[in-house]
C-alpha cells in the first residue's frame, strides 16, 4: 500500500519562489528526523555512515560556505569552528575533521545544530528575499545545487539511520509500517527488447533543467540490440540463487568479489537474518519476514553480478538503462510515500516471455546496479572551484547505479542521474535488473 504520508518539496514548480523552495527542502529534512530520539542523532556505526546530527549540520555548512560567505555582505558565522567540523571532502574549502571520527563529536549538541540551521536559514531567507534580479540570477544555480545536495543527504540520513538501528539488539523501529498487505507471488520476469542504434545519452544541460556535472555533456553512444527484464529481480528469485549455492559457487563471481565474499562471510543479502528457520529482513519498520514479491535489496555490485551470471544474464550498461528509461514517466516508490522499503512491481502479469509493454519500476524502490564503471563522459569538465570536487574526483573504482530508491525524493531523480558506489557497498537501497544481448 503506497500512502503519501510525507509532503515532499517540488523543485520544479515554476510558481514557487526561491525562498519557498528553500524552506520546503529544509523542512523535509527535519520531518525525516521527527521519529528520532536525541541519542539516535549521534551514533556512527561504520566509516560510511555519518551521524544524523552531522548530516543536518553539513548541508547547512554547504549553504553557509558556497552562498552566504560569498554573497551575503557582512555575514557572521554562528561558530567559525563549524567550518572545520562539517566540511566533508572539499579540499579547496579548507581543513576538515576526520570522516571516521564524526561519531566522536558530542558537541555541538543536537539542539545547537538545530540553532545553526535556524541561523543559516534566517540569513538565507533575507538574502533570497532581498536579492535584485541580477543577484537572483547569480544565486539561482548555487541555491539549486544546494537543495539537491540536501536531498542527497536526506537519502543518506535514512540509509545511515537504518544501519544505526540495525546494529542495536533491540531492533528499534524508525517508523511503524502503514498498512502493508501481503502481496501475491511474483510473476515471472518478461523481457523487453531494444534495437541497436546510435543514441544521445546524458543531460542536455542546465538550460533544460537541473543536472549534476557528471551527467554532461550529452553525447552519442552506439548501443547494440539488447533485452531488459521488465522489473527488478525479486526476493523469491534471489532465494532460489541462494538455494542453488550461489554464495558457494566461485565460478559465478568476479575474482575480487569472491575474495570479499569469503573474507566477510557473505551468505545472504545485507540486513537478512534467520529467525526460527525463516528469513527475515531488518527494515526501517523493524524486523520483518522476507516477502518473496518485493525487489531484492541491499546487494553489492559483486552479488548483483553473480546473481545475473547465475540467471544466464548480465547487468545492463548505464547507456542501455538510460535508453530504456528515457521516455518513461518518473513515478514509483519514492521517499514521499513514507514506505521506506521497496514495493513489489505492479501493472503486469503472465508467463515469462516477451513483454508487450515497456519496463516497469525503472524509478524508485531500488537503485539498479549497472556494469558501467563510473567514469567521465567524452568532453566532461567539472565545475570551477570547490564545487568541481562534487563528482569528478570520485571517478575511480566505482560503479554506476540508476533510477533512485524508496529513500530518494521524486523531485531529485531523472533518467540521466548517475549515482555511484564501490562494488562492495551494501547499506544503500541497491537492487538488480537483469539484461541480456538480443536473441
Amino acid at each position: 500500500m503506497r500512502e503519501a504520508v510525507l509532503s515532499g518539496p517540488s523543485l520544479s514548480d515554476g510558481s514557487a519562489t526561491p525562498t519557498s523552495r528553500y524552506r520546503a527542502v529544509r523542512r523535509f529534512t527535519e520531518a525525516l528526523c521527527e521519529p528520532l530520539a536525541t541519542e539516535d542523532y549521534v551514533v556512527q556505526t561504520m566509516r560510511d555512515v555519518s551521524p544524523t546530527k552531522w548530516h543536518l549540520a553539513h548541508v547547512t555548512w554547504f549553504f553557509e560556505t558556497f552562498v552566504l560567505r560569498e554573497h551575503y555582505p557582512g555575514y557572521a558565522p554562528l561558530d567559525p569552528a563549524y567550518a572545520y567540523l562539517f566540511n566533508s571532502y572539499y579540499l579547496q574549502a579548507g581543513e576538515r575533521h576526520c570522516r571516521d571520527q564524526r561519531g566522536y563529536i558530542s558537541r555541538p549538541t543536537v539542539a545547537e545544530v538545530y540553532r545553526y540551521r535556524a541561523h543559516v536559514d534566517e540569513h538565507m531567507t533575507r538574502l533570497l528575499d532581498g536579492a535584485s534580479s541580477a543577484e537572483a540570477e547569480t544565486l539561482a544555480p548555487l541555491v539549486e545545487i544546494g537543495l539537491h545536495h540536501e536531498q542527497q543527504h536526506q537519502e543518506l540520513l535514512l540509509t545511515d539511520i537504518k544501519h544505526v538501528l540495525s546494529v542495536n539488539p533491540l531492533r528499534p523501529v524508525y517508523r511503524p509500517a502503514r498498512g502493508r498487505e501481503p502481496g501475491a507471488e511474483p510473476e515471472p520476469p518478461r523481457w523487453v527488447g531494444f534495437d541497436e542504434g546510435l543514441h544521445r545519452v546524458g543531460h542536455p544541460g542546465l538550460d533544460t533543467g537541473f543536472c549534476y556535472d557528471n551527467e554532461t555533456p550529452r553525447h552519442r553512444h552506439f548501443v547494440e540490440a539488447f533485452e531488459l527484464a521488465d522489473r527488478p529481480a525479486t526476493n523469491a528469485e534471489y532465494l532460489e540463487f541462494m538455494r542453488e549455492g550461489g554464495y558457494e559457487r566461485g565460478e559465478l563471481w568476479l575474482s575480487e568479489g569472491w575474495a570479499v565474499a569469503r573474507e566477510r562471510e557473505w551468505s545472504e543479502p545485507f540486513y537478512w537474518e534467520r529467525r526460527d528457520g525463516e528469513w527475515h529482513v531488518f527494515t526501517l519498520h523493524g524486523l520483518e519476514p522476507v516477502r518473496p514479491e518485493e525487489p531484492v535489496c541491499h546487494l553489492s555490485y559483486f552479488e548483483a553480478d553473480a546473481f545475473a551470471r547465475w540467471a544466464g544474464a548480465r547487468l545492463p550498461t548505464e547507456q542501455e538503462w538510460e535508453v530504456a528509461a528515457k521516455d518513461l514517466p518518473i513515478e514509483g516508490g519514492f521517499v514521499e510515500t513514507g514506505r521506506f522499503h521497496p514495493a513489489p512491481a505492479s501493472g503486469a502479469g503472465g508467463e515469462a516471455g516477451t513483454a508487450t509493454h515497456g519496463p516497469r519500476q525503472m524509478f524508485g524502490d531500488v537503485w539498479e546496479w549497472t556494469r558501467s564503471q563510473y567514469s567521465p563522459y567524452p568532453g566532461y569538465a567539472p565545475l570551477p572551484g570547490a564545487l568541481g570536487e562534487y563528482n569528478g574526483k570520485f571517478m575511480s573504482n566505482q560503479f554506476v547505479l540508476r533510477g533512485g530508491s524508496c529513500a530518494t525524493s521524486l523531485t531529485h531523480i531523472r533518467p540521466t542521474y548517475r549515482n555511484f558506489f564501490p562494488a562492495d557497498a551494501t547499506w544503500q537501497f541497491m537492487g538488480v535488473r537483469l539484461a541480456r544481448d538480443a536473441r
